[in-house]
Formats: structure tokens, sequence, C-alpha cells
């Protein structure tokens, strides 16, 4: 792979090939066939999985553990030839390996069978009845020809339906089905049943149903209730990625900030020059962030101006005007359409040139892009920042559906501290303010089974929010540059992550470092180190050493007779392995213990005058070391242990390198077994909402209090808080010597302070205390404290508080007080966890509301 997998992608490739193989074996085994489905929001990466999915078919992959398939064929299907260009590209680009085995399935293929090892990209449309690939195929009797379907025009008596026939009952090959946005095109009612997509899953007259059917998409329910029509097809389990991991991954934009007229009145051409100064303005914040970062490009930002389906000429001449009226230096080739007709339109004087819409992200010179409904659909562009859609409010699914589209960020990360450019701005003059209502909560919950059956996708995600015309917040000048330098230096944890591989992990920092000037020779240090920890367990665990040998060494098993007339007799044997055997053992080793630690440490053992003798030799013993449990459970302890000692080293350094870098090693500390201190990132700016709204779409300001870290022009912020939190605020913010206050965000971002607990289940997740407060010591430095004010009727308020206590016995230094706050009984009552005998409390408690009634808390 190009790409480094995020912790949710890789976790959903795992799932599903494991899904691919059960369904294999069952399909060689008992020829029975399978389907199942990958959902994930918007802007996961789907087809970055799949490219990882067909990789490991084709040729294995150690870190998931999984052999190679030699007879795998895929054959990619979606309604639209643009989608399968786009997806081909996009698999080209995330795995290389794949280049030249992907090949989209012309009019013209008369193969008899698919070539193994290759991934064939068909649509609907060339299995419509007039397409000259179905010439000849015959109807479910199979006498004549399906209606419309004469013999080909070479007179070649096949079709495609005659090369799929032939590629599944090849014993040798198995096809895999792979169904791009499988919504499309499915359907139960009986009018669907007949589609060409349902033909060609189930089978028609003498061609075979597929075998293995896997569905694509960001909401699946369409497909798997007209899977369940399918007969005699065992439902494997879906793999559904959590729109959560999405969201904290930073591939998707956090907030959308949405502008809707207060009052009737037609204010297409103010929100339209309102449109333009917002994407003029995220185009200067681009380029402030590229020379920020010594980058010598700057995101290129697109403004997308969504009208009716049949526009006026009128209507589109005064669009451009306004445009080139409120942005006169923008060049006339600037502007594209993507309607419907895919020609190229004459507005006014101005020829808008004609652009496919996949196309729109490489073409940076586009800034500005007319479109109808169809670009909801299909396709999307990071770098579109700003939409302006004439549709009348009626077609809230079309807004939703382009704003999921929207939401991928340009650089497939999170900007850390800027709030503004991890955004997206809709401007919709032409809907009401219940109706926007509706769209942002859909937004921010994600898609629902109903949004699914009529094709929305919010694409949401716990952490985003959606924001009705937000203010800008900046660095507050109230506060003292002490408080900024105090939050720099509070400490956050990762949290630790499923599958982790400490070995590889160590790698990867140690390459990492080395690219960067940070430790110098890094890769050759961190394996010199694991070399001596092989050579020493080897001896500390020479009797399991030598019993795993025997093992690599030689091959067992039992010889069975029968004899005529009945009886069977039963005699054991052993035959040496031979080097094939043995390479075979050292793979499995490689999967245990990486494959780039297993080949140094034979280049250890070998030494640079060793022979092919030696080699051998040291490929029996790496296999052998592999075998015994102890040991690799020991390298991956030291493996472990020096990485946290090379993060911690390398922290401050590592502040100097750009976001980018930055972000790398973001990813490779999130690869934790066990919490691990990080450092909170100062934020640079924000934006808040000033009203609340109603779901009857009434409106009313929202409180404000001063001395945020943050703020507007007028130095306060508003605030959406429970009363509570309002009560913990103006109580702590009237305490003397009070410097400042934080409300912490409740996102994976980088500014957002984590406190790592294990849930019911055992997983680790993440609390995101409310405030951090900032007052003064006894000696006049400054003082921070940690309040939560949460809930103990909640099902996680003991688990969370279990968290707290061990962030607090480690970083207790670094706080005045650790507190948690909850109701009970009409009464704030609050634990003091920095207090020892509170924590020892905790660790041993039943449950959380005991504690907030016994002796051990006390009234806030």
């Amino acid at each position: 792979m190009e790409y480094t997998l995020k912790d949710y992608q890789a976790e959903a490739v795992r799932d599903v090939l494991r899904n691919l193989d059960r369904a294999r074996d069952s399909y060689r085994r008992y020829g029975a066939l399978s389907q199942f489905s990958l959902s994930a929001t918007t802007g996961a990466g789907k087809t970055v999985m799949a490219a990882a999915v067909i990789e490991s078919l084709f040729f294995g992959n150690d870190e998931f553990d999984v052999a190679g398939d030699p007879g795998a064929v895929v054959l990619w299907f979606s309604d639209d030839p643009a989608l399968n260009e786009q997806s081909r590209a996009r698999i080209q680009a995330a795995a290389s390996e794949l280049d030249h085995r992907l090949r989209v399935v012309p009019t013209t293929f008369a193969e008899p069978t698919f070539r193994p090892g290759n991934v064939y990209f068909l649509n609907t449309q060339k299995l419509s009845k007039n397409s000259r690939l179905v010439k000849g195929a015959p109807d479910a009797s199979g006498d004549n020809t399906l209606p419309g379907l004469e013999p080909r025009p070479d007179e070649v008596q096949s079709s495609i339906y005659d090369t799929i026939t032939n590629t599944i009952v090849n014993e040798d090959l198995t096809l895999y089905l792979v169904l791009d946005e499988a919504h499309r095109g499915m359907g139960t009612r009986a009018r669907e049943r007949s589609t060409i997509v349902q033909r060609l899953i189930n089978g028609q007259g003498s061609v075979p149903a597929m075998p293995v059917v896997f569905g694509i998409s960001a909401t699946v329910e369409r497909f798997e209730s007209a899977m369940k029509d399918a007969k005699g097809r065992d439902a494997l389990p879906s793999v559904q990625v959590d729109s959560a991991l999405v969201q904290a991954s930073g591939l998707l934009k956090d907030d959308i900030a949405l502008s809707i007229p207060a009052e009737d009145g037609a204010f297409e051409t103010v929100l339209l020059t309102k449109a333009v100064e917002k994407i003029k303005a995220s185009e200067s914040a681009w380029q402030d962030y590229a020379r920020e970062q010594g980058e010598s490009e700057a995101v290129r930002p697109l403004l997308v101006v969504q009208v009716g389906d049949k526009p006026s000429q009128e209507t589109l001449t005064r669009t451009l005007d306004t445009i080139h009226e409120a942005w006169p230096e923008l060049p006339y080739d600037a502007v594209a359409n993507v309607f419907g007709e895919h020609t190229d339109l004459t507005i006014g004087q101005q020829v808008v040139p004609y652009i496919e819409p996949q196309r729109v992200q490489d073409a940076t010179h586009v800034r500005v892009l007319l479109a109808k409904s169809a670009i909801s659909t299909g396709w999307d562009c990071p770098r579109a920042e700003v939409l302006v859609s004439f549709r009348p409010a009626r077609d809230r699914t079309h807004i939703t559906q382009l704003l999921g589209r929207m939401m991928r960020t340009p650089l497939a990360r999170r900007i850390p501290g800027n709030e503004l450019l991890n955004s997206v701005d809709c401007l919709l003059p032409l809907f009401d303010r219940k109706t926007a209502t509706g769209v942002a909560e859909l937004l921010m919950k994600g898609a629902t089974s109903k949004d699914a059956d009529e094709g929305e996708d919010g694409g949401g995600g716990l952490g985003r929010r959606v924001l009705f015309d937000p203010i800008p917040l900046y660095p507050n000048p109230a506060i003292g540059q002490a408080v900024w330098e105090r939050f720099a230096a509070i400490p956050s944890v990762t949290i630790p992550k499923k599958n982790v591989k400490p070995i590889r992990r160590l790698t990867a920092l140690a390459t990492a470092l080395s690219k960067d000037h940070l430790v110098d020779e890094a890769v050759e240090k961190a394996h010199r180190h694991l070399h001596a920890v092989l050579d020493g367990r080897a001896v500390q665990y020479r009797e399991k050493l030598e019993n795993a040998r025997e093992d690599v060494l030689t091959m067992e098993g039992e010889e069975v007779r029968g004899r005529v007339g009945g009886g069977f007799s039963y005699r054991a044997f052993s035959v040496s392995a031979d080097p094939r055997a043995i390479e075979d053992y050292y793979r499995t080793a490689t999967r245990i213990l990486s494959p780039s630690l297993c080949s140094s440490y034979v280049d250890h053992l070998v030494g640079p005058d060793g022979d092919e003798d030696d080699l051998l030799e040291a490929h029996i013993t790496v296999a052998s070391l592999g075998r015994v449990h102890e040991i690799a459970q020991a390298v991956e302890h030291e493996a472990d242990a020096l990485s946290r000692e090379w993060l911690t080293r390398t922290r401050v350094a590592r502040k100097g390198l750009s976001d980018e870098r930055q972000a790398d090693y973001d990813g490779l500390e999130s690869m934790s077994t066990t919490p691990e201190p990080i450092t909170l990132f100062v934020p640079k700016n924000g934006q808040a909402d000033t009203k609340v709204r109603h779901p009857d779409g009434t409106e009313e300001d929202l409180p404000t209090r001063e001395m945020h870290l943050l703020a507007a022009d007028d130095g306060t912020v508003p605030i959406t808080l429970n009363e509570w939190e309002r009560k913990v605020l103006d109580s702590e913010a009237a305490q003397p010597g009070f410097q400042g206050w934080y409300r912490n965000p409740d996102r994976a971002t980088k500014e957002s302070l984590a406190v790592a607990y294990k849930d019911e289940m055992e997983d680790w997740k993440a609390l995101r205390p409310d405030f951090l407060f900032f007052g003064t010591n006894h000696d006049g430095s400054v003082a921070v404290d940690l309040v939560d004010p949460h809930g103990h009727h909640l099902s996680d308020a003991l688990p969370k508080l279990r968290g707290l206590a061990a962030f607090a016995e480690r970083f207790a230094d670094d706080f005045r007080r650790i507190e948690s706050v909850a109701e009970t009984g009409g009464v704030l009552r609050v634990l003091d966890i920095t207090k020892p005998s509170v924590r020892e409390s905790i660790r041993g408690a039943e449950s959380a509301r005991a504690l907030y009634e016994s002796e051990v808390a006390s009234d806030y």
C-alpha cells in the first residue's frame, strides 16, 4: 500500500479479509454462496480500504496474517462508468502493485475467462440489452436470447455472461463480486428484482450465481434488504465503520457553518456575495498556512454554486455577474460546470466549459463550479470549501448529500488548532430555519435507516458541529502569556488501540526519526537493540527454543491404512523438513516479529562472511524464535519501551516540524498499548454559534461569558452549557486569583485533553473533561484545575472515574485540582481525585452514585 491505513481502516480491512476467507472456504468446500457488506460514512476512504483488501487477497499480507489466493478474480461493478474510472484511479494510487491488474472491461471484451489476480471494472450500462457485451446471452430458459439480445455483430456466439460462467465453474478460480455504492440499483420491490444487478448476483438460466458478493456503500440497508430475497446465500457479518472513528481521524472536516436568512426576502445576490467573500478569506487563510509550513503550493479552495434543474439564462447571467463583481481578479477560465447535459455553456459573453466531476479536484484552475443536483452523488472534492445553493428547501436530500461530498479535508488531515480551516460553509438562501435545523441534525447524527432508504448520507459522526452564522474566535488579549505557556505544558494521553504491533511501530518510528534527523541511524539502533534482546532470550529460553527448532526441522504425521473387509491401522511417521517448509516457518515468524526485524537479524547471525549454509541456519533460528511465545512477547515489550523512550526524548524537537510531519508522529504515538503522555496543542482560532435554535424554528441569543482563552472581538464567548456546567463555570470564575478558562473540545483534536479509561468491555475509550480553569498559586505561578461535571447515573460514570483516578495518580504534580462534580439529591457534590484516599475509594466502588453520596465527596 502507498498509504498508511488509519486505525479504523486497518480494522475494517482485517474484518473484510476474515469474511472473504470464510466465504471462499465455504464455497470451495460446500458450494455455499455468501454475501456481506462494508459500510462507512462518506469520506471514510472506502476505496482505499478496498484497495488494501484486494492487494492482500492477491498477494497475501503479513500484517493481517492472510495468505494470497492465487485463483482470486475481482469483478468491480457500479452503475456509472465515471464512478468506475474514479475508483480505478484511486485503487491505482493506493496500491501501485495492482497497477497493470486494473482492467476496464471494454465493449469489445471477448476473453473466455477472467484472469486470476486481476480486477475487472464493469458498469450497468455495459450490461443493458443493447450492449455489445451481452449479445447472444441466453434468457432464463436457456433456449433463446433475452429480449433484444441478438447475436453479436461479429458473430462470436459468446457474451460477458459466458466469461462470468467460465470463471465461476473453473475450480481453480474464485470470483468475488464487489458492488461499489451497493445501495444504488438495488431494491426490494418485485419490479426491481429483475434488474441487471439482481441477475448478476443471482444468476440467470445457465449463468450461475456469484459465489461471493461484497457490497461497499455509505448506506447499506437497501443492499442487505435486497440480498435477503436471494435464496441459499449465507449472510456473513457486515463490517461497519464507526463514524466517530472516521471523524476522529481528521479525514473529515469538523464543522459545517450554515448561513440562512433570518427573514423572508430575495437574498440570493447578498448571500452569493457573502459566499465569494468566504472563499476569498479561505484562500488567504490557506496561503498563510502554506507560508507558515514552508510549502510552495497552497490549497486552492473551490466555491460550488448549486442551481435548480432548469436555470434560466437570466439566472445564470446574474449569478456570474455577481461573482465577478465581488471577485474581479477571478480569471474567466476559472469557472466550470458539471451540468448533466455534459456540454459547455455560453452565459452572457462568457463560455463556461463542462468538466467531468471526478476531474474537479485536480483541476485547481477551476475556482467556481456551477452544479445541479447530479453533483450530490458519486464523487467528492476535498478542496470544496464553500457552497451556496439556490435549490428550494424541499430539496433537503440533495443538500445533505452534497454536503456529505464536501466533507473531506483537503490535506487528508486536520489542521491543528485551526477550526476555521477545518470547516465548510454552506449558504442556503431558499431555506427556512426550521428545515435547516433538520438538515443540521442529520449531518451531526449521520443517516438513519429511513434516510438510507431515501438515499441520504449525512456522513455524520461524533464530534462534528453544525453552526448557524458562527462568529470567529481568536486568542483573548485579556489572557496573560503565562497562562498560554502553562496551557502548552498540560499533559494529555493517547488512547490505546487494538491489534497494535509494537515491533512494526518501532521500525516506522525509527524511519521517521532518521528522516527528520532527530535520532541518527535510528533504524540500525532499534534493530541492534532488538537483536540483543533476541540473543539474550534465546539463552534464557534455550530449552523451549530447542523444542521449537525440532518442530521446524521435523514434519510429523500419521499414516492410516484400511483393509479389505474392514479395520484400519495407524502408524506415526516423521520426516525432515525441506527448505521450502523451513521458509514457510520463517514467513510465519515474520508475521510475528516483522519482516524487517527478521531480515536484519538474519544478517546479524550470518555476518559479512557467511555462506549459504549459514543463511539456512539463520532462517531456521528465526523460524524457531518465532515459535516461542515468551521470546516474541519480550521483544514486543522492549520495542514498546524503546518507542516510548524516543517519543519522550524527541517531544520538544518534534514541535518544530511541519504539521504534516507531526501528523505522522501523532499516528505513531496513537499506536500505543498503554496510555502514553502527550501535550496539548495551543489553539489558534475557533468559531461558535451565537443563538440556540429550537425544533420549531424559533431562536434566542446564547448567554456569554468572559475570560475564555478564545474570544470574539468584544472579549466574550457564547456558551452552550447545561445548568450544572454553568454553575461550575460561574463558581470557578468567582474564585480569587482566577485567570481564565477553557472549554475542552469533546472531539479528538490535538487541542483537546483526553483521559483514557476502560469501558465495561475492557476496550479503551477517551474521556474529555469539560473544563480547564487557570488560577494563581501561592507563589504567583499559574495553577491548572481540571473540573468535569458528569452525571453519576450514566453507565460509563464509574469507568470514567477510574480513568480519572489513574490519570490523577500519574499527573498529580501538573494540576492543582482534578475534580469530578455531579448532582445528587439536588446538591452538587464533588470528588477531589488528587487525594489518594478518594482514588482508593473509586477503585473499590461498586457505583458512582454511592461515591458522591459518601463521606469521600463534599458539597461543591
